[in-house]
């Protein structure tokens, strides 16, 4: 079984068994290595382990990770002076960036000798199940078509998961509800029955997607395209009309791209309704529903401009909309007709606009717009001539009023769904996954928004660690219930480290690769720094290479406060993903100092920054409430038939616990926090 399938069970707690279980050699010591190595313990499926998991679990959760600057991590780096920190940096980069050396990874002049005094050291247990080859069919079949249930687009890990099971399993597929997915798959397999899942005008998606991953050009409305390519864009062109796919009138929201694209290809109308098409992109006219929507917003009819939009778009649409619709509205009447037009059971909709206006209490200050694109985040701050010049406003009341109601269509939307539901109360702190498409892979990733409480007498290490000559930096930003930043990085740790937080040093050299940590105690921290509220933590590519050029891995563990003396210790790592995107800039997590939680971001952002302290950072804590909105818990509750106390009488079971005594169990169906694809299963529902 390729490493694809079985690196995406392990993210979900399976061993996959290859071979004859009945030669196993090792079988105790596999197990008890496991357990003693990483804190795995194998739940189901013990008869078919085999020793080479041993190495597959190091894989995935680290080993021979290079040594830090400082080696002796954290204790010798908060014995020396800031002046010594300081001219350790200067020689390091002397002899990397001023005379070009980076064949040996830097380390301190300054540092003494430290001897480590080793000791077990508390951790987790993962509890694991180990299958054979054709059960791990069966689970990825599960998970490929929960993943392809999903309307919203993927991460790059799970597009590539998809794609490669139906390429070498040729399974049976039920739907594609995500353009984004299928203009992929078409693009990477040229296989044309997957246009039986979009329409017409997603041949604008299409290109677009195309004209970026094989040429590099993000401008749609350049093109300049091989002749194969025009060759397969004009055959899907001719498929579409050919099949009756043709949604016209949604062509004209993107008629200049149209315009410019059926010039480039030289498109010639094979029947009568392509001709008429090819005329009416070339043509002056735009009938576009949004067209219509705009006339009657201009001429002041509101209900005219929402029927238009409801009758063409669906009711989703008016809900995108409604700020602008509301601000415009000028009587109570025009103002009851817009709200209740939006009745629509789309959840992925109702969801995203219920987090939008539950917290709107600052929405009237200068906006950040977040979006994006080509699996990247993109960010753009409203300027103050921009927010000038805005108009769409509506008030606190008004919000709270669509809040309300858009709650009121949840909840009668996903009713009785489900039948009888146990519900874990820490379900509370795990966000639904509306929009990972910019996250990473790797196990222990959790939805953006998710918390995980860091827990008494511990400490979180952050870490990040590469191959091959690289600079890669780590580094932490604290918020302050202003918004203001405070830099935690190679830029200022010199006149930083303290017990509260300790930095592991710059590592910018070594054929081997490198590695950087943030060792943050967080009940030092708050005494320290009494008015930071939140930490973000970053990494960046100093040398400009796009993470998916390097490998590079990021994560963090919960150390106790005295801790075993090993700087990485993989029994304690609750996370470790690949950064594989497009960019040098990535979010990686954060934490409420308040609350003492552990916070999900997992982000890549289409930014060439290549330090993180020239970036705007306020906007990141919008994503740090998302659970006081809806979560995982709330999302199950508005689903049940009924919520009940004991797991025996569930037939739903939504837990991050480890189960005893599961087989008791097997007739209810078992949610995990990191099982995303039944939640977008069920979301798509």
């Amino acid at each position: 079984m390729k490493n694809i399938y079985k690196n995406y069970l392990f993210e979900k707690h399976y061993l996959v068994s290859e071979g004859d279980a009945d030669v196993i050699e090792n079988q105790f010591e596999t197990l008890f290595a496991l357990a003693n190595l990483f804190n795995i313990r194998i739940v189901k499926g013990e008869k078919l382990v085999h020793d080479y998991m041993i190495r597959f679990a190091a894989e995935r959760l680290g080993e021979n990770v290079p040594e830090p600057f400082y080696r002796g991590f954290p204790q010798t780096v908060r014995g020396l002076s800031p002046d010594q920190l300081l001219f350790d940096q200067m020689v390091h980069y002397s002899i990397t960036y001023g005379f070009g050396n980076f064949s040996e990874a830097g380390h301190s002049l300054f540092e003494e000798n430290f001897e480590r005094t080793a000791f077990k050291e508390n951790a987790d247990i993962k509890d694991f199940n180990i299958i054979t080859g054709e059960e791990a069919v069966t689970v990825l079949t599960e998970l490929v078509q929960g993943l392809l249930s999903g309307t919203r687009p993927l991460s790059d890990e799970q597009y590539e998961l998809v794609k490669s099971f139906i390429i070498e399993y040729d399974i049976k597929l039920q739907d594609i509800a995500s353009k984004n997915t299928t203009v992929k798959l078409l693009l990477d397999t040229r296989d044309t029955r997957f246009a039986d899942y979009i329409v017409l005008s997603d041949v604008i998606k299409l290109v677009d997607e195309l004209n970026y991953r094989e040429y590099g050009n993000k401008n749609i409305y350049k093109l300049n395209l091989k002749n194969q390519d025009r060759k397969f864009i004009t055959s899907l062109i001719n498929r579409f009309f050919s099949s009756g796919r043709c949604d016209i009138r949604t062509c004209f929201e993107k008629k200049k791209a149209w315009n410019g694209l059926l010039h480039h290809i030289h498109y010639k109308a094979t029947t009568p309704e392509a001709q008429s098409f090819v005329d009416a992109m070339r043509g002056r006219e735009n009938n576009s529903v949004f067209s219509d929507f705009e006339r009657a917003m201009t001429d002041k009819n509101i209900k005219e401009a929402v029927d238009a939009l409801k009758s063409g778009k669906g009711s989703a649409a008016v809900l995108r909309n409604m700020n602008y619709i509301l601000s415009r509205c000028k009587a109570v009447e025009d103002m009851e007709y817009v709200v209740n037009c939006i009745d629509t059971r789309n959840v992925i909709v109702l969801i995203q606009l219920l987090m939008e206006y539950a917290d709107y209490s600052k929405k009237n200050a200068a906006r950040t717009f977040k979006f994006t694109k080509y699996n990247q985040l993109r960010v753009h701050k409203e300027t103050p001539d921009e927010a000038k010049k805005r108009r769409s406003h509506i008030t606190e009341g008004q919000a709270e009023m669509l809040a309300e109601r858009i709650m009121k269509n949840l909840r009668a939307v996903l009713k009785n769904r489900l039948g009888k539901v146990y519900i874990d109360p820490d379900m509370k702190n795990y966000a639904l996954p509306i929009q990972e498409n910019t996250s990473q892979g790797g196990y222990g990733v959790l939805t953006r928004g998710s918390r995980i409480h860091i827990g008494e007498a511990k400490k979180l290490r952050a870490f990040t660690y590469w191959e091959k000559v690289n600079d890669i930096d780590l580094s932490v930003f604290g918020i302050d219930k202003n918004g203001e930043c405070t830099e935690f990085s190679w830029r200022t740790m010199a006149g930083r480290q303290s017990d509260a937080i300790t930095y592991s040093g710059d590592e910018t050299s070594g054929f081997n690769g490198g590695s950087e940590y943030f060792d943050i105690d967080t009940e030092k921290f708050r005494k320290e720094y009494p008015d930071m509220r939140y930490l973000v933590f970053c990494d960046n590519v100093y040398s400009r290479v796009h993470f998916n050029k390097c490998l590079c891995k990021a994560g963090y563990m919960v150390r106790d406060t005295e801790d075993s003396g090993a700087v990485y210790e993989p029994k304690t790592v609750k996370s470790a993903f690949i950064i594989d995107s497009d960019s040098v800039f990535a979010y990686l997590f954060g934490v409420d100092l308040g609350t003492n939680d552990f916070i999900w971001l997992n982000m890549a952002r289409d930014s060439s920054a290549n330090v993180a302290g020239t970036t705007d950072m306020s906007f990141i804590t919008d994503y740090f409430n998302v659970t006081d909105v809806i979560n995982v818990a709330s999302f199950f509750e508005m689903m049940a038939t009924e919520v009940v106390d004991d797991m025996s009488e569930a037939d739903v079971i939504v837990t991050d616990k480890n189960l005893e005594g599961a087989e008791k169990l097997s007739d209810a169906e078992i949610i995990r926090d990191y099982d995303f694809e039944k939640l977008i299963a069920l979301m798509n529902k």
